[in-house]
């Protein structure tokens, strides 16, 4: 039982290794190339984006945001005659 809980011991040392590794490589990126280039998922709060509707209530609700992004370039791409 104690070779067990010194797995799980063994496991929290390197998890807490492993997360001052990402924060330093974090910090470089930073460095590298500005504030914001690089970021853990879900470690910032939404932003609100102003958009323009498509003028499908679906493809506004399934884009996330309510339409395309204003201000930004949006590329839609697919085969020939596949509705785009």
């Amino acid at each position: 039982m104690s070779a067990q809980l010194k797995l799980v011991h063994e496991g929290k040392e390197n998890s807490v290794d492993r997360e001052k590794a990402l924060e330093a490589a974090l910090a470089q990126i930073d460095r590298a190339f500005g504030k914001g280039s690089a970021m853990k998922l879900g470690s910032r709060e939404a932003i609100e984006i102003e958009s323009i509707s498509t003028g499908s209530l679906g493809l506004d609700i399934a884009l996330g945001i309510g339409g395309l992004p204003r201000g930004r370039v949006v590329e839609i791409y697919g085969p020939e005659s596949s509705g785009k």
